[in-house]
């Protein structure tokens, strides 16, 4: 692990300091001194688990699946009942729908790798897109950033402010232009400059109103029209400090496009962490980056 990895992690792991202590720590409290699991236990679980964020569809299921091991399986010590629990919420984690790349050095299935960032205003979209970019170029990919978000007012400059920070560059009309147009400037472009990654930035929209959504699948649309399999990937970015409202808004999008993973933002805040459970089992979508600061 190089000094720059080792940075990342660093401060990945400061970042997230107030959400571990809100769920694992409380965990580790629950099953303090425990050698046996009753319905004490599992009712101070359930709470916990609910408190978090982690939702009651999902905190069931975590409970049911530690009664049926605590059935079979014998344990001696809180260390053993803590190791059983954290392999629950492991095994939820891991079973989460398809599988994209996730390092950004990795190899790429397609060039140019066309993803689309969608998500409600104010989540944390053309951050996302900033940070996405930086680390692709520190990778070694070409990349390329398309400004579809052309409804809010001076988005095209605060991403070109972003672009040039990356060393990347931007295709974008400015504000009021046509949303697909430019991702469609944007694609041929990628194609015509050899660019391995296009980065899709687009307006914040109520996952409730559905002539926003359905633009999204107009731009879809016009990407496919210059490489049929694009958009590659569609990143749904939810603030974590939502709570069980990004599960609702993952829903609705998920009605209108072909989500294939989450970016959960604002870790570093009051999020409670359990989110990333919920959205895990419940969609069936991997987180594949969280964001903090």
């Amino acid at each position: 692990m190089g000094f720059f990895d080792k940075f990342k992690l660093s401060r990945l792991t400061e970042g997230l300091g107030k959400t571990r202590e809100t769920l694992r720590e409380k965990l580790a409290v629950v099953t303090k001194g425990r050698t046996e699991i009753d319905d004490e236990f599992l009712e101070e679980l359930e709470n916990i688990l609910v408190s978090a964020d982690v939702g009651v569809e999902t905190t069931l299921a975590i409970v049911d699946a530690i009664t049926e091991r605590a059935g079979t399986e014998s344990y001696r010590s809180e260390d053993e009942l803590n190791g059983m629990l954290m392999d629950e919420i492991g095994k939820m984690l891991m079973e989460s729908g398809e599988e994209h790349p996730v390092e950004f050095d990795a190899p790429l299935p397609a060039k140019p790798y066309v993803i689309l960032i969608v998500g409600v205003n104010g989540a944390g979209k053309t951050t996302s897109v900033a940070k996405l970019a930086s680390n692709y170029e520190k990778a070694g990919k070409k990349v390329m950033i398309a400004a579809a978000d052309t409804f809010r007012a001076a988005a095209y400059e605060q991403l070109q402010v972003w672009a040039e920070r990356a060393g990347v560059p931007l295709i974008g009309q400015g504000q009021g232009a046509d949303p697909a147009s430019v991702v469609f400037d944007a694609v041929s472009a990628a194609v015509a400059r050899n660019a391995d990654v296009v980065l899709v930035d687009t307006a914040g929209r109520l996952h409730n109103k559905s002539h926003l959504m359905e633009e999204l699948a107009k731009i879809m649309r016009v990407a496919k029209k210059k490489i049929p399999e694009a958009p590659h990937e569609v990143l749904l970015v939810l603030d974590g400090t939502t709570g069980q409202n990004a599960v609702q808004q993952a829903r609705e999008f998920m009605k209108f496009v072909h989500v294939t993973g989450i970016v959960v933002t604002k870790l570093d805040g009051t999020a409670k962490g359990g989110i990333v459970l919920s959205i895990s089992r419940e969609l069936k979508l991997p987180v594949k980056y969280i964001g903090v600061g």
